[in-house]
């Protein structure tokens, strides 16, 4: 059971659940890929690895139905203080089933993590969409919020999540 019910989750233990999203049974196959390195909850990749935007593949059973990707920092500025929690570095619309976010309409372009304090979790997040153009780009990208982003387009609770860590490289 992926997403929050099982304490052994990673979503769980790296508090993805509860931080930026509820609690949801995983129905859709989500694939993130920087370069050749394929994302596994938890892992950690240098922003040097994150400069540009990741192919993303998303299952789901036809082209008929589509799909909302969101990519937050819920740790901007530091994770100790995050008061800019959600920032927002990528939002795509309209993806179809059995295809990928490069098929879909990037409403949010990529913003590549730059963290300079701290170790910063980013996360996506797919949701399936009611239908098609149904879902619109927010007019900031700070103080973003995944749950309330949702409900405000009815996308109801996420279909799949992974995220990564990530902090500042240390200048030679």
């Amino acid at each position: 059971m992926a997403g929050g019910r099982n304490r052994d989750d990673p979503l769980v233990i790296g508090r993805v659940v509860g931080d930026v999203i509820n609690p949801f049974v995983r129905t859709t196959n989500l694939r993130v890929t920087y370069g050749t390195r394929i994302i596994s909850n938890g892992c950690e990749l240098k922003p040097s690895m994150v400069t540009h935007y990741p192919r993303v593949e998303i299952g789901g059973l036809d082209m008929r139905t589509f799909y909302t990707l969101v990519m937050v920092d819920p740790d901007a500025p530091s994770p100790s203080d995050p008061n800019l929690r959600e920032y927002l570095h990528w939002l795509v619309t309209d993806i179809p089933g059995t295809t990928g976010a490069a098929l879909g309409q990037e409403v949010t372009l990529y913003e590549n993590p730059r963290p300079t304090m701290g170790i910063h979790r980013f996360v996506f997040v797919l949701f399936q969409q009611m239908g098609r153009q149904t879902v619109y780009a927010p007019g900031w990208r700070q103080n973003f919020n995944t749950r309330d982003f949702a409900e405000l387009y009815n996308l109801g609770p996420p279909v799949a999540a992974v995220y990564f860590n990530c902090q500042r490289e240390a200048v030679p």
